[in-house]
């Protein structure tokens, strides 16, 4: 058994793809540094990532994939899990030798890799649903998050469309970076300009910043004055159209896994 080793970036994954067809070989697993080698291996590679090789080999996909399905391949690495590795690389690897197979459900690594983006696109689809934002006296408005995933890239989108005049940073405390939009001025506004996207931010210190990671609320002395007032608000509507006699909590676990409660305001008191 030959089995190639890589740094865990996307560069190296691509990486061992061109070396791969270079020494005329086909691994059966790629392993992250770190990774336990499997009992019967053989031979190991390492990979050394080099951003030219997999600059050549995404631009060899995208001659071959769909957009849909390089979309899919992109989401399925935000997923972070180790057993993606092998699979990812094996998928990517036929792609070259047979053409698009995204389709052949059949073939255990594309079945693998596409379950996996649908669990990364679901748990989107929930932080789109669950975050919640609370307001600084500067204007700015946070919101707190600590997927399973790293899905922060594939929704700031949707907020930048939707919250596009106010200032917002949504955090994610699980992988310690988050993204700040900052509304563009009124004279920008209506030049047609301004309209920047959000930037990628990461504190060098997180024991200083205004609000706990632990539940996302931000310290009472940089809370907007009327903000605690709208959260105990939001909580009161959310127990009054609760009617006990139809109340079902595991399908409300199913649609609001606990995981997600300690930053919702409805589930979380001050």
């Amino acid at each position: 058994m030959t089995v190639y080793v890589f740094d865990g970036t996307m560069d190296g994954l691509l990486t061992a793809v061109f070396d791969a067809f270079s020494l005329k070989e086909e691994p059966q697993e790629l392993l992250a540094e770190g990774d336990a080698l499997p009992l019967f291996c053989e031979r190991t590679y390492q990979v050394n990532t080099d951003e030219e090789k997999a600059r050549r080999v995404w631009a060899g996909l995208e001659k071959r994939l769909s957009c849909e399905v390089l979309r899919l391949i992109s989401v399925s690495w935000l997923s972070e899990l180790r057993e993606l590795n092998t699979s990812l690389f094996l998928y990517i690897y036929k792609v070259f030798r047979q053409g698009d197979i995204s389709r052949n459900l059949a073939d255990p690594d594309v079945l693998a890799v596409t379950n996996i983006a649908r669990r990364v696109l679901h748990e989107q689809l929930r932080m789109k649903q669950f975050i919640r934002f609370q307001k600084a006296k500067d204007g700015t408005y946070l919101g707190v998050v600590s997927p399973d995933h790293n899905v922060l890239p594939i929704i700031i989108d949707h907020f930048q469309d939707r919250f596009n005049d106010q200032p917002w940073l949504i955090y994610d405390a699980k992988r310690h970076y988050g993204y700040y939009y900052e509304r563009p001025q009124v004279g920008e506004q209506s030049s047609g300009i301004g309209h920047a996207a959000p930037i990628r931010v990461t504190f060098e210190d997180e024991a200083a910043v205004p609000f706990d990671l632990s539940n996302g609320k931000l310290d009472a002395e940089v809370l907007s004055d009327n903000d605690q007032l709208f959260q105990d608000l939001w909580r009161t509507y959310f127990k009054a159209i609760c009617i006990k006699e139809r109340m079902n909590p595991r399908k409300q676990l199913q649609d609001m896994p606990r995981r997600y409660w300690k930053y919702m305001t409805e589930k979380n008191g001050r």
